[in-house]
Formats: C-alpha cells, sequence, structure tokens
C-alpha cells in the first residue's frame, strides 16, 4: 500500500530519505509538465522543476499539513518561481529554439508527428496568449490533473472563482485554435 503524502511529509520531516526520494517521484512529472506549460522552453522547465524540489527540501520543516494540501504548496511554489522568471525575463516568454526531441524514431510516421507537434504549438501559442490567472488554471486543471478544490488551494481563490477564470479560459481557448483553423 502506497504511502500518502501526509504520511511521506511526516517521514521526510523526521530525516526519511527515502520518503523526500518517493515525495519527488510522485509529483516530479506533474510539476514539470505545469511548468513548461508556463515557460514553453524544455530546458528552463527542467531547471525551474529542479528548484521546486530544492525548494521543497529547505522549506519543508516549516511545512504544516493542516494549512495546505501538500501538492497545492508545491503548486505555489512553482508558480512563485515561474512569475519569478517572468520579472526577470520582463514578462516575455522565451521561445524554444530546440525543438530537437520531436525527431522521428524509428517506426514512427514522421506525417503523424509534424501533425502532432503543429497541434502542440497551436495550443501553446493559444495558452500564451490567456491571462496569466487563465494561463494557470488551465494548466493546474488539465496538466497537472488538479481537482477544483486543489487549483483553488494553490491560487488561494474560491472555487466559484476557479470555475469562472476557467469558463472563460477556454471559450477563449476554443475561440482562438477556431479562429487558427479558419486562418490555415
Amino acid at each position: 500500500m502506497a504511502l500518502s503524502d501526509a504520511q511521506l511529509v511526516n517521514r521526510a520531516k523526521k530525516g526519511n530519505t527515502d520518503a523526500v526520494g518517493d515525495l519527488f517521484d510522485r509529483h516530479h512529472r506533474s510539476i514539470f509538465r505545469f511548468v513548461w506549460s508556463q515557460v514553453q522552453d524544455e530546458q528552463l522547465a527542467e531547471d525551474l522543476t529542479s528548484e521546486v524540489f530544492i525548494r521543497m527540501v529547505n522549506h519543508l520543516p516549516a511545512y504544516r499539513l493542516t494549512e495546505v494540501p501538500f501538492r497545492a504548496w508545491l503548486y505555489r511554489i512553482a508558480r512563485n518561481l515561474i512569475v519569478d522568471q517572468h520579472r526577470l525575463e520582463n514578462g516575455r516568454l522565451p521561445t524554444p529554439l530546440d525543438n530537437a526531441k520531436h525527431i522521428a524514431q524509428p517506426g514512427q510516421d514522421p506525417a503523424a508527428i509534424a501533425e502532432n507537434q503543429l497541434t502542440l504549438d497551436q495550443i501553446g501559442r493559444a495558452l500564451a496568449q490567456l491571462e496569466p490567472s487563465q494561463r494557470d488554471v488551465i494548466a493546474l486543471r488539465f496538466l497537472a490533473d488538479m481537482s477544483l478544490r486543489e487549483v483553488a488551494e494553490t491560487l488561494e481563490k474560491s472555487i466559484a472563482a476557479i470555475k469562472s477564470i476557467q469558463h472563460r479560459a477556454l471559450a477563449t481557448l476554443r475561440a482562438r485554435l477556431k479562429q487558427d483553423k479558419v486562418n490555415a
């Protein structure tokens, strides 16, 4: 039986390095996806994700299980790092220069890979045009697979506010993607 985040946090606070590793293993992929969705640069996303877990270890002794769920706490750390990064870049999103990871592997259909990449690029451009609060909600809900309650706790907003932001963001995305399809 897998231990809960709360159990792992308690063990990690007592110095159990395996518990820290388990927390990392459990959350690394979703934190990376969230960070990447915000910065659109794989190397920067890897660096910021690493920093999230460094800060997790450094601040774990002060973390209180009763205040905010652990997962929401991690996403707050990630979100704060992303905000700091955007401030450093004067609010500009970096343009990824290296798309080498999209080169076809043996046995893969190059046309399908190209189509998939075009779709991802189109979605990425549409996401980048959203307001920051809308982009955060979409990334947390659909890339990090968080519940409305978890998103509300992470962003320190009410569930009703998150629902409203999500509704507006999805409507904006639909319109932008439809417009891109018409213009293509």
